[in-house]
């Protein structure tokens, strides 16, 4: 026992002999080294908060997904033209023939459009007398398109690439913008134009102020397109003062959100000045008559339409106002803007949201509310994507919310723009009834006289068409007569050689002209086509005279 302990002992020693040897061996190599040698430094992380090319790419091919993921929603869209749709696409074909033919326009369309009949119209029509309803849905989509990639870059400069993939993502899949993507009207362009207008007052918040003067023209052809879109000029101006107030100053800010301003009114003024189009934009817009859907109603609808994504951008607006910070590496700060900044930011954008329900409210209708919506939620989408990126932490801390939440937003969008796409009737078994019935001195009422107008193409004109809104009748005895007075005395008249009803839809005076005809020995029901929505069964009934 004794030997060996003696023998762990100078084990033990020699251990600590070669130790030292090996110390005494490094001190000599450290010596020998080159005067002004040092270590490289370590970084503090593996990754860089920069910006990066490696990072945009991938960010690029990730929007690229999102937008093929919004082509698909809006294709999957399959219905027959839309009343609005087929009167726009028919009148824009009537306004081609006058500018390059010089023929007579028919039915006062500047009077009652909500947009200059010579702008979207004439650019659907063109496009449809090439590719057919298709392609004017084609141009919808192309618009939504570059709604959803101007979003990104917008949120990108405004906050950071995840933010921007994530506003993106929420804005791809409402279903706002899965139906303006295949729907035929002034809705897709002037929103586009509208987005295009607020990525260049952000693009050029830190260049010439000059160059902010690009967003004038095209914030006021957007009003052109749609008079409905300066609701939403006052959100472009602001941004872009808050934009610039960031990387500026005050003074700089409020001189080019005045140099937008008067700029933007001014083409405005003189487009207005030009055209004479004051009497539709206040029978459609400003002065529009008042509905009667009661206001829980349109509450309730706004709620189910845009409500998760409007909440989603309220918790990114609270939480960015709590803590600027959008990157995830420890320390990195980078511009970090003020909480009054930041709290301003998002009273403007998650403000825009509920513009076009409140408006509705005040006017008590839901009339392409389920579209509108689409307006405020572009502008809502970035603070929704930090809303995203916050719920979901650092690092994909919490993959789980993103995930239940584009699920959910997903599959409600979906389901709510096929709803919409599917509430009115295909019409094509109504066309192929009345086409026989055509004839060039032949006079026609509809409840919804666009869409076989539009459909019949050439078996027909508008001209012969007549809705059951107005009537503007002299009778045989030479009186002049309107309104309820004057579809009576055109069915006892037999004035009319066709007339189609809508039972599930009926529209103006369609009911005294119903009750006309039951009480009339001149008209005789000939035919009904059913039809079917998303919302229950009808049919159309044709009268001709017996």
């Amino acid at each position: 026992m004794e030997h060996n302990d003696s023998t762990m002992q100078i084990s033990v020693a020699h251990l600590k002999k070669r130790s030292r040897v090996a110390e005494t061996m490094q001190l000599r190599v450290l010596k020998q080294a080159p005067s002004g040698y040092t270590l490289s430094p370590v970084p503090d992380s593996g990754w860089s908060a920069a910006p990066s090319s490696r990072r945009i790419w991938v960010s690029r091919l990730v929007l690229l997904a999102l937008l093929v993921i919004q082509a698909g929603l809006s294709l999957r869209l399959q219905n027959t033209a839309f009343e609005d749709e087929a009167l726009y696409l028919f009148a824009g074909h009537a306004e081609i023939d006058h500018l390059l033919h010089g023929t007579p326009l028919y039915g006062a369309f500047d009077s009652y459009f909500s947009g200059a009949p010579v702008l979207y119209p004439v650019l659907a029509a063109a496009v449809d007398s090439v590719f057919g309803l298709a392609g004017a849905r084609a141009l919808s989509l192309a618009c939504m398109l570059g709604c959803t990639s101007l979003l990104y870059a917008m949120t990108r400069r405004l906050f950071n690439e995840r933010a921007g993939l994530c506003a993106a993502g929420v804005f791809a899949v409402a279903q706002s913008t899965a139906f303006m993507g295949n729907f035929a009207t002034y809705d897709a362009l002037a929103l586009f134009l509208l987005a295009l207008a607020a990525w260049i007052v952000v693009r050029t918040a830190d260049t010439h102020p000059l160059l902010t003067l690009l967003a004038a023209p095209v914030a006021a052809l957007a009003v052109a397109v749609k008079y409905a879109s300066a609701l939403y000029l006052p959100t472009v101006v602001l941004l872009g003062v808050l934009t610039v107030y960031q990387r500026r100053g005050l003074p700089r800010a409020l001189g080019r959100g005045v140099l937008l301003t008067v700029a933007t009114v001014a083409l405005l003024g003189a487009g207005l000045y030009a055209s004479g189009y004051l009497a539709a934009i206040q029978s459609t817009t400003t002065a529009r008559a008042a509905g009667t859907t009661p206001s829980w109603t349109i509450v309730k609808d706004s709620a189910r339409w845009g409500g998760l994504a409007v909440a989603v951008a309220l918790v990114g607006a609270f939480s960015y106002v709590r803590s600027g910070r959008m990157s995830e590496m420890p320390g990195w700060r980078g511009a970090l803007p003020g909480a009054r900044w930041r709290a301003a930011l998002g009273l403007v954008l998650v403000g825009t949201a509920l513009l076009a329900p409140a408006y509705q409210l005040h006017l008590h209708t839901e009339v392409s509310l389920h579209k509108h919506i689409g307006y405020g939620l572009f502008f809502a989408a970035p603070l929704a994507g930090v809303g995203v990126t916050r719920l979901m932490g650092a690092h994909f801390k919490y993959p789980q919310w993103a995930i239940f939440l584009g699920v959910v937003l997903l599959s409600s969008g979906m389901s709510q723009a096929y709803d919409n796409f599917h509430a009115w009737p295909d019409s094509r078994s109504l066309v192929a009834t009345l086409r026989p019935y055509m004839s060039a001195h032949g006079t026609y009422l509809a409840d919804t006289y666009e869409v076989p107008v539009y459909a019949l193409g050439k078996d027909t004109s508008y001209r012969q068409w007549n809705s059951t809104y107005t009537i503007d009748y002299t009778n045989r005895s030479g009186q002049h007569l309107t309104g309820a007075a004057g579809f009576k005395a055109a069915v006892a008249d037999r004035h009319f050689t066709l007339i189609v009803l809508d039972r599930g839809n009926p529209t103006g005076e369609s009911t005294t002209v119903r009750e006309a005809l039951l009480h009339s020995t001149g008209y005789r029901l000939i035919g009904t086509v059913p039809y079917a929505t998303a919302w229950g069964t009808s049919r159309f009934e044709l009268w001709a005279p017996s």
